[in-house]
C-alpha cells in the first residue's frame, strides 16, 4: 500500500470512527427523550458530551492527516436509531429497555474502535493517534461497564 493510500485508509478508519460516535450521541439523544429519570438523563447527557469531545479529537487529527473529517452517521445506526423510535413508543419510561438499547450502542462502539486498533492494514505509525484511540477505547468500556450496571440494577428492581 502506497503513502497516500495508507493515509487514506487512516483518515477513512478515523471518519468511520466519528460517524460511530456520531450514532452514539444520537443514542443517548434519544434515550434522554425516553426517561423521566433526572439521574438517568445527566448520565446520558455526560456520554453525548464525551463522544463530543472524542468526535473533536477524531476531526484535529484527520485535518493532521490533510484530510477531511465527516458529519454523518452509519447506515445501521440510522436503522438502530428508527427502531429505537417505533420500539420506545412501547415501552415509554421502561428504564430496564432504554439501558439495554444503550448497552447495545456500547458495544458497538467498542467493537469498531477495537476494530480500527486491530486493523493490519493500518498500522498506525503515529503513537499520538493509537494513545488516543485507546483514550477513547477505555472511556467506551468505563461507560459500558456502568450502563450495565445501572441496566442490570433496573432489572432487580422490576
Amino acid at each position: 500500500m502506497g503513502t497516500l493510500q495508507h493515509v487514506q485508509h487512516q483518515i477513512d478508519a478515523l471518519n468511520d470512527l466519528i460517524k460511530i460516535n456520531n450514532d452514539r450521541i444520537a443514542g443517548y439523544e434519544k434515550a434522554v427523550e425516553s426517561t423521566e429519570d433526572r439521574a438517568l438523563k445527566t448520565v446520558f447527557e455526560g456520554y453525548i458530551d464525551q463522544s463530543k469531545a472524542y468526535v473533536n479529537e477524531l476531526n484535529d487529527y484527520i485535518h493532521l492527516l490533510g484530510g477531511s473529517p465527516t458529519d454523518g452517521t452509519t447506515l445501521s445506526g440510522k436503522f438502530y436509531h428508527a427502531w429505537m423510535d417505533v420500539k420506545s413508543a412501547f415501552t415509554k419510561n421502561d428504564s430496564h429497555s432504554v439501558l439495554s438499547d444503550c448497552e447495545r450502542g456500547e458495544d458497538v462502539a467498542k467493537n469498531a474502535y477495537r476494530k480500527a486498533l486491530d486493523d493490519k492494514e493500518l498500522i498506525w505509525e503515529d503513537e499520538k493517534v493509537v494513545g488516543l484511540l485507546n483514550n477513547h477505547m477505555n472511556g467506551l468500556k468505563i461507560a459500558h461497564d456502568a450502563i450495565k450496571a445501572l441496566r442490570d440494577s433496573t432489572k432487580q428492581e422490576a
